[in-house]
Order: structure tokens, then sequence, then C-alpha cells
């Protein structure tokens, strides 16, 4: 389900405006938040994950995204993932184990990029709303939910927080149909920085204790 957050998460970075039942002033609204980080070469962003299911304590982690293009990382405490546009690699911290995956482009694939939720989104598959303007914080939130069409979706809706002022987000909410709440909260975010090819790529060599496996073909 964590991967599945973050496939929701670079859905909203790289929003598309296709989807059934368009709302015109929350599609007014992602157009500019869509333009806005359109424009970074890149974008770094620090965050908080409360992780909430049904008959468990609730569970933060703390973490961090960079997206350049094609090229992406994320780091949570219990797992890593990168991806330098041809390979992905898994990294399981606790069971000290990375698989690595080719990159593919192809929907069926379980470790996507983000171009492809791009795809996936413009597919027409959900709807949405703008359903709340308030204050918080100080600032002047707008809220939007998401949709899935498909009834068989594992999830009923993700509602999107953002300032209205800086047309950036503040903070992703899903709701997953089994009772389970994935809240992403922003802490800090960087634009424009410049990275290494080797940012979004797993070093063995500083892990010499975790197994490889290589499942590229």
């Amino acid at each position: 389900m964590t991967r599945y957050f973050f496939c929701c998460f670079f859905l909203v970075l790289g929003v598309g405006l296709s989807a059934q039942n368009i709302d015109k002033e929350a599609k007014a609204i992602l157009d500019k938040m869509k333009s806005k980080y359109d424009a970074y070469s890149a974008v770094e962003i620090g965050f908080e994950l409360n992780i909430e299911i049904p008959e468990r304590a609730p569970e933060i982690q703390n973490g961090s995204i960079i997206q350049s293009g094609e090229n992406y990382r994320i780091k949570l405490d219990q797992q890593e993932i990168y991806c330098d546009g041809e390979s992905v690699w898994v990294h399981l911290i606790d069971n000290k184990e990375v698989q690595i995956n080719d990159f593919e482009e192809d929907m069926s694939n379980e470790m996507m990029s983000p171009n492809d939720i791009l795809a996936v989104y413009e597919s027409g598959e959900y709807s949405y709303a703008l359903t709340n303007e308030q204050r918080e914080d100080g600032l002047i939130i707008q809220q939007i939910e998401f949709k899935p069409i498909d009834r068989d979706s594992e999830y009923s809706k993700m509602r999107l927080t953002l300032d209205k002022q800086k047309q950036q987000l503040v903070r992703i909410k899903i709701f997953a149909k089994d009772g389970s709440r994935f809240t992403m909260r922003v802490k800090t975010l960087k634009e424009n920085k410049t990275y290494s090819l080797d940012t979004f790529r797993f070093d063995s060599t500083k892990h010499p204790d975790v197994h490889v496996e290589d499942l590229r073909l």
C-alpha cells in the first residue's frame, strides 16, 4: 500500500486534466498548480506520512521525494525507491534486500514512473471537484476530492489540500475501502536544484550487508 500511495502522489505532481465529471473551478485551480510544477526542472519534497490501519496503532514516518524528469528517489524509514529512467531499485531496509527491475513504460508494471501515473490519470478514470475553502493555520486552503470511476477500485477517494496563495501542495489524504487512511503532509519544498544521476541509483558499495536481487532482463 505504501507504493500505491506514492503512485497517487506522483499523480498529483504531474496532474492531468482529462477526468470525467470535471468541476470547472477545480480544473482552474489544478491548471495553475500544474503550470507551477511544470516550470520546475526538479523538485524535492520533505514530508510526514501518517498511516492509519484498522486495529493497528497509527504509524508516522518521515521521508523525502526527489523528482527530476523521469528520475526519482523516494526515501522512507523502512523503504527506499530509486529510478534513473532505465532501472528501478526497491530497497527494503529491514530485510536488508534490494530488488532491481527494468524501468518500463507499461501500465501493468508494478513500479510505475511519474510519467506513467500521469497517463493513468489522463485515462479519464477519475472525477474531481472543489469541496472546501477555509482558513487553516493562517493559510487559505482549498480542498479538491478525487473519486475513482471504477467501483472495484481499492480506495474510495483522495483529498488534495492546497495553499491557495502559493498554489502549492499542503497534504494528500487517501481513503482506502478497508478503512485505512494515508496522509502525507508537506514539510519542505525545494525547487530547481541540480542532482547527479547517482542520486537516483542505489549504491550497493555503501551497503555491503544488503542482498541484491537483480531481476532485470
